[in-house]
């Protein structure tokens, strides 16, 4: 992918957006946390991969595909996970599960961070849409995939704390919002593609308003600790909405004023 340099927080921020002195990042500068070297995280990410790839075969009736895009899994190749966990969960970072980032919220499975996005179909020119930023793995994934993501996150420690880690690790085709996810991004949209990283209780109706015809949104939907599905929302040509459920999931619920 490009060669990235620096992320900026968007927009309407809830009070003026932090520079980077400010930034309260959940975990350190993985140099300065780790003694586990580059090599082994490398090697770990590779037999992480190929689990993903076993797993995407194994529920191949669910994803009708038995294996994921080679642009995504080259995406996940590319962006280093033990540097979006906490410092205690670095040995773990490569395990294919989802671990704590604070606040209640996790960083997704990987399997699941490499369904989400295939279902997507990003292409190189895209500008997505991502719902619930977090400690920012899901975001730096798509920003080796596309050309622009807008991420919005609702807790503000997160996301101050994701705008240094993205702008650290040098991804500028990022921008970040603290706000209310269900409400969108909308004077960015039409988007070419949408996220959602938390259970939606249903479909939210203003995102699908925000994406553009002919693309999709990829959002988990369902009550929390109660049955989830992700589903794949197709917009088509005329308008009509196509969906599609597919695995069963289970995500944090969607923080939102109107929940």
């Amino acid at each position: 992918g490009p060669a990235y340099r620096n992320v900026r927080l968007g927009p309407q921020p809830l009070d003026p957006a932090p520079g980077p002195a400010r930034l309260r990042p959940v975990i350190l500068d993985p140099r300065q946390r780790s003694t586990t070297s580059a090599a082994a995280f490398d090697e770990r990410r590779r037999r992480l991969l190929a689990e993903i790839a076993e797993e995407v075969a194994r529920t191949r009736d669910y994803l009708g595909k038995a294996a994921l895009g080679e642009r995504v899994m080259a995406a996940l190749a590319k962006v280093p996970r033990e540097a979006f966990v906490p410092a205690e969960s670095t040995a773990a970072a490569y395990e294919n599960a989802p671990l704590p980032i604070g606040c209640g919220q996790t960083i997704s499975q990987p399997y699941i961070v490499a369904v989400m996005t295939d279902m997507l179909e990003p292409r190189a020119g895209d500008r997505v849409l991502e719902i619930g930023t977090g400690c920012g793995y899901q975001t730096a994934v798509l920003a080796e995939l596309v050309a622009r993501v807008y991420s919005i996150e609702v807790v503000r420690e997160l996301g101050t704390a994701a705008a240094g880690r993205l702008r650290r690790l040098g991804y500028e085709n990022v921008e970040l919002r603290i706000g209310d996810g269900a409400l969108g991004w909308p004077e960015e949209a039409p988007f070419d593609g949408i996220i959602v990283t938390a259970a939606a209780a249903s479909v939210p109706q203003t995102l699908v308003g925000q994406l553009k015809r002919g693309r999709r949104l990829v959002v988990p939907v369902g009550e929390a600790g109660g049955r989830q599905e992700l589903m794949i929302l197709e917009k088509a040509m005329d308008g009509s909405i196509v969906e599609r459920t597919t695995l069963p999931v289970a995500f944090v619920p969607l923080k939102s004023a109107f929940r």
